[in-house]
């Protein structure tokens, strides 16, 4: 039996004595008084009705112990601890242990397999999964360990002690998860690991288990420490905004053969002027909801550039900026005092559905000088949907299409977004072209504008 189950055995257990004893005492110690009171003059009923009384007070403690309360620490399909539960059990632990390390095990392949083999074999992926994991910690004698499903197919497990002395073993888990297959269907698992040193607040550990994931996902890099904390991490951004210590770097855009634009890449720098990257406090800004001061403190950078430099500049801003009235009004008050073209880039991965109400925005925003630009365009959904409804400038083709390869096995898809773009009257962008090869296939395609190293690298400025 897994952990969770004995302790959610424990748990109704507790709670139902805690409401029904009270109950089942003062039935019990009625019945005695009047007995002892009137044990003369009571009559067989008096006998009858407590012994029925006493049975259904029986039945009504056995009932809260089964089904008397909502309260759920098992999540129904995984038979682990509910997020809820796990994070209570969790932060109770911290609180314990000194040094303590949380585990992320996610079931990469979840939504392949609700979509080709059905729910009832994800929810079953996801149970065996749970034995599995258990079944393995059991081996390295491991036993009693909280284990809880945080979301689709992501577990969290926590253990006492250091990072270090569970790292060996997590490898050992996706060795061992290989070939690991649950009625014929394959499962595919990733993860990570993080401990006390980098923070002792649990939300923080949890975001850093996804974070660390997703970077190794990418660069399949080794584990590692963080160098900051959360906390320093956090301060060390907010003091960057409210400084405006920023690395601006640009790269050019060209169309036929000259420089229509630049496009910007912007790192923050901490106290010591090293660069902090948007992978790292992109997601910070947004949580600490600084994003539209952020997009105006680099806005603000580029119209004073725009000035001194004489050039067009396309920049990333947030969807969720666009559509804030404090950001909208910032922004037509700098370009009051800009006649240059300035292009803003949108990547939104959840499709925002008040098109006519988007386009009114656009329209304003046009108004002003500024052109908008949809990136991602061939892997993002919203993408394909915004080129189809929104009064945009520039569509931009998704990264995964600039390697010559994929240029040439996805020609068609290429075109045929192009002629889409063509016949509203949009442009087209690709970037990341790296060698010849990618530059003339972009060229034969007619893509309006095309970027990368192989054309000119980027420049600080």
């Amino acid at each position: 039996m897994l952990l969770p189950q004995t302790k959610e055995r424990e748990y109704r257990f507790r709670l139902a004595l805690r409401m029904g004893l009270p109950i089942f005492a003062l039935i019990f110690a009625l019945i005695i008084h009047t007995f002892i009171e009137n044990s003369q003059t009571l009559q067989i009923s008096f006998y009858i009705e407590s012994l029925l009384l006493l049975v259904f007070s029986i039945y009504f403690f056995l009932y809260l112990i089964y089904n008397g309360f909502e309260v759920k620490i098992i999540d129904a399909v995984s038979k682990t601890f509910t997020r809820e539960y796990l994070f209570d059990y969790i932060k109770k632990e911290l609180k314990r242990h000194k040094h303590y390390t949380l585990i992320l095990v996610s079931i990469d392949n979840l939504n392949d397999i609700n979509t080709l083999y059905g729910i009832k074999n994800g929810d079953k992926a996801l149970e065996e999964t749970a034995k599995w994991i258990a079944s393995f910690f059991k081996t390295q004698k491991i036993k009693s360990f909280p284990l809880g499903h945080i979301k689709g197919g992501d577990f969290i497990i926590g253990l006492e002690g250091m990072e270090s002395e569970y790292t060996t073993l997590l490898e050992l888990i996706f060795l061992k998860a290989d070939e690991m297959s649950i009625n014929d269907i394959e499962i595919k698992l990733s993860g990570a690991i993080t401990d006390t040193n980098y923070s002792r607040e649990l939300d923080y550990m949890v975001e850093n288990l996804f974070e660390f994931q997703e970077r190794r996902r990418n660069s399949k890099e080794v584990f590692s420490e963080s160098i900051m904390t959360p906390n320093e991490l956090e301060s060390t951004i907010i003091n960057a905004i409210n400084k405006r210590s920023i690395i601006l770097m640009t790269q050019n855009v060209y169309e036929d053969g000259a420089v229509a634009f630049k496009e910007c890449f912007i790192k923050l720098k901490d106290s010591n002027n090293k660069p902090i990257y948007p992978k790292t406090y992109i997601k910070i800004i947004n949580k600490l909801g600084l994003r539209v001061e952020y997009d105006l403190m680099v806005l603000e950078r580029l119209v004073l550039l725009s000035k001194e430099k004489k050039n067009s500049y396309a920049l990333t801003i947030s969807p969720t900026s666009l559509r804030n009235e404090k950001f909208l009004q910032k922004t037509r008050e700098l370009f009051k005092e800009t006649e240059k073209k300035v292009i803003f880039v949108l990547e939104e991965v959840e499709y925002f559905s008040y098109t006519s109400k988007y386009n009114s925005i656009i329209h304003s925003l046009k108004n002003s000088g500024i052109l908008i630009a949809i990136s991602r365009l061939g892997t993002i959904h919203s993408s394909f949907l915004y080129l189809r409804e929104l009064d945009i400038d520039i569509v931009c083709f998704d990264t995964y299409y600039s390697k010559e390869e994929k240029l040439i096995e996805h020609r068609s898809v290429i075109e045929g977004f192009s002629l889409m773009a063509q016949e509203r009257g949009i442009k087209t962008w690709i970037k990341n072209l790296e060698n010849s090869g990618s530059v003339r296939l972009a060229k034969e395609l007619e893509i309006s504008y095309i970027q990368g190293k192989e054309l000119s690298g980027l420049e600080e400025i």
